[in-house]
């Protein structure tokens, strides 16, 4: 089967556990002397099989073969892949049964990024995620106060609208903005908007 490196934990000498988000299942796994080897990297897509012993509950990560990217080589745009990866790890925190949305996801956001800019690629698959989730907000009343936004948007954490004077943040664009919530492009947010989209992202999915 496939999947998606989204954590890795170091164990007694150099085994590892390694948590794999695959299309339907977010699978604990055991490696042994995992340290060894350059092919466990969070982010990394891998093929593998899975060894079940009645001694333990958690299955051994075997036969492990890495799936690369075509970017793979490109330290920003791997550095950006493996903070949002990251993500994931707590996002589905003591959840197992996934919906394949997931994985599919990821598949087309890897090539999306061959010819995309990481961050930009990231936060538009961000969009996406909240959409899905039912968490994406496309009423224009402030989290903060509680009042309209008619103009000075900004965005907090999930993506949430507020009066920029409220959060302190930065000023958006309020068409632009309204663009991102609707109709989910960033086609029109300048470089330093994305920026400022990533750093609420790192704060978690």
């Amino acid at each position: 089967m496939q999947g998606y490196i989204i954590d890795i934990k170091a164990v007694r000498d150099d085994d590892l556990i390694v948590l794999i988000l695959t299309e339907d299942y977010i699978h604990t796994t055991y490696r042994f002397y995992g340290a060894r080897h350059s092919i466990i990297n969070i982010g990394y897509k891998i093929d593998f099989e899975l060894e079940y012993n009645t001694k333990t509950s958690i299955p051994r990560l075997k036969d492990v073969i890495h799936l690369g990217f075509q970017w793979i080589f490109n330290n920003e745009k791997l550095y950006s892949w493996q903070r949002f990866i990251k993500l994931f790890h707590f996002h589905f925190k003591d959840i197992d049964k996934i919906d394949s949305f997931y994985f599919n996801a990821l598949d087309d956001l890897t090539h999306k990024m061959i010819k995309q800019n990481s961050k930009r690629a990231i936060c538009t698959t961000y969009i996406n995620f909240l959409a899905f989730e039912g968490r994406l907000h496309t009423q224009y009343n402030c989290f903060l106060c509680d009042k309209d936004i008619i103009k000075d948007i900004s965005l907090v954490r999930s993506f949430m609208p507020v009066h920029s004077f409220c959060a302190y943040s930065k000023t958006l664009n309020f068409t632009h903005t309204k663009e991102l919530l609707e109709e989910k492009s960033l086609i029109n947010f300048e470089d330093d908007d994305i920026n400022y989209l990533w750093d609420i992202l790192l704060q978690g999915l």
